[in-house]
């Protein structure tokens, strides 16, 4: 009888999950309005008829409209295009030519500079090539198309046939799709509906048989967690989401590294004492730690910082190798502003720093300190260009903010949103999964977690780490700017080499 209905519990539970909790991006589109050019009395905005300028043999207009009807924002670097293509979206008319267009409504105004002449907009032969528009939930716009028959070959048929419509494109995170008028209860929602009764019926069932009220996959214990700093914000969220969820769990954290918190992790393996123990890493274990079992987790975005005085936001590959190589020396060399450069690195064994010379450097490693105050050099230092470090990801961030000249890495979500700090572009590309995923943005790294040897499926650290995969804890990881490994259209990406 449990079984029975754990088989109607667990694909209701996986509804309200997609449903409800999970809110990925979603980009709608349809057809409001098709017809021929001759069944349209009126309209309030000719614009469309304006562009015209040939005789129309079988027109025929479109109205379309695109909306968010997804549960979180969708901005331009959502869109699933390389950073450097304009159009978001392509629609296509097989058969047709477009020979008009025009925007006729924005549900926010703030979507307008979208929409400006060379934001993308555009119109190439049978299709009609839309911007990528930032639209907050439940936003929308439409675009008005007049069509005419490709050759010019009249087509009488009664009554007049539907034009088709192809869509390309896509939101990263999620999708886009055809949806219909919301006149009515939509179906998903009566399905939403069922769903629910079905499961609170099943839960009924199940809580008559048993006290354990626990959540699917719940697992009671204690895990300490330890290694990357970059990671630990998120790490920490999901550990606190999975405790309001499952009672009776408890976790601690020791972020120092990625490096110590491997060191740290394999000597708990050789002295028996593993059980329990959970190790976050920016990138694969080193050399002679056999025991240690990596599990993929993310694809995470690393980005370079500098003083909002150096007057730069973009540098090259090379660039940054000659700024590390002590080449350069002041940020006037590179068009910026009068000002001495100062290095703000991680310690050595740090996730970061090892991700930072391994895709960035060029496998090499950085040149040691020579100052502790970031400022000046150590007295007895060699000359050169001022180089410091820092133990953690926070610690960085602070004093590249609080020393002119100064510059440093971190990964993307700490740095993101701080105004006292330019986040660099990397020969012209920002730091974006899209751009990542395409090779065309380099610093980016795998975060593994780590175990000794298999733990039991039903401990809290095998049940944590797929919490974490996927489950609520993938959200959490998309909220950061990063993504599960599964979501990439490059997964390869993420796998141990």
């Amino acid at each position: 009888m449990a079984l029975a209905t754990l088989g109607v519990v667990v694909p209701g539970i996986a509804a309200i999950y997609e449903f409800v909790v999970k809110g990925r991006k979603r980009l709608g589109y349809r057809v409001q309005m098709d017809t021929t050019a001759t069944n349209v009395v009126e309209t309030d905005d000719p614009g469309v008829f304006d562009q015209l300028r040939e005789p129309l043999v079988d027109p025929t207009l479109v109205l379309l409209r695109i909306e968010n009807n997804g549960q979180t924002h969708i901005d331009e670097d959502d869109y699933a295009v390389l950073h450097d293509k304009k159009a978001g979206v392509t629609v296509t008319f097989p058969d047709r030519k477009v020979v008009g267009m025009v925007v006729t409504e924005l549900s926010d105004d703030g979507m307008r500079s979208s929409f400006e002449e060379g934001a993308g907009l555009a119109v190439k032969a049978n299709r009609i090539l839309l911007p990528k528009v930032p639209m907050n939930r439940g936003a929308h716009y439409k675009v008005l198309a007049a069509l005419d028959t490709e050759g010019g070959n009249k087509m009488i048929r009664y009554p007049a046939p539907k034009v088709a419509c192809t869509i390309k494109g896509g939101v990263s995170g999620g999708k886009i799709q055809e949806t219909r008028s919301r006149t009515g209860t939509p179906k998903r929602v009566i399905a939403l509906i069922g769903f629910l009764v079905a499961i609170v019926i099943a839960q009924l069932a199940v809580f008559t048989q048993s006290h354990n009220g626990a959540p699917l996959d719940c697992a009671r214990g204690h895990v300490n967690v330890t290694g990357s700093t970059a990671f630990a914000p998120i790490v920490q969220e999901a550990a606190k989401s999975y405790q309001n969820l499952c009672p009776g769990t408890s976790f601690s954290f020791d972020m120092r590294g990625s490096g110590e918190g491997l060191q740290f992790l394999d000597q708990a393996g050789r002295d028996g004492k593993a059980s329990g123990q959970l190790t976050l890493s920016d990138g694969e274990k080193p050399d002679g730690m056999p025991a240690l079992i990596p599990r993929p987790i993310a694809f995470v975005l690393f980005t370079l910082v500098v003083n909002g005085d150096t007057g730069v936001d973009d540098l090259t590959v090379a660039q940054i190798q000659q700024i590390y190589q002590g080449r350069i020396g002041n940020w006037r060399q590179i068009g910026g502003n009068n000002l001495p450069i100062r290095l703000v690195s991680r310690n050595p064994g740090s996730g970061t720093r090892n991700a930072f010379q391994r895709r960035v450097l060029g496998g090499e490693r950085e040149p040691g300190t020579n100052s502790d105050d970031c400022q000046n050099r150590d007295p007895g230092s060699l000359a050169g260009v001022v180089r410091c470090a820092r133990d953690s990801t926070d610690a960085v961030l602070r004093t590249v903010a609080a020393i002119p000249g100064a510059m440093g890495y971190s990964e993307l979500g700490a740095a993101t949103g701080r105004k006292d700090l330019t986040v660099v572009r990397i020969g012209g590309h920002p730091a974006t999964v899209a751009e990542a995923d395409h090779n065309a943005y380099p610093f980016w790294e795998t975060e593994f977690g780590y175990t000794v040897g298999e733990p039991p499926a039903s401990s809290l650290a095998a049940s944590f780490l797929r919490y974490l995969t996927n489950q609520v804890g993938a959200d959490i990881i998309r909220a950061h700017g990063d993504r599960p490994c599964a979501e990439l259209a490059n997964p390869q990406l993420c796998r141990p080499s």
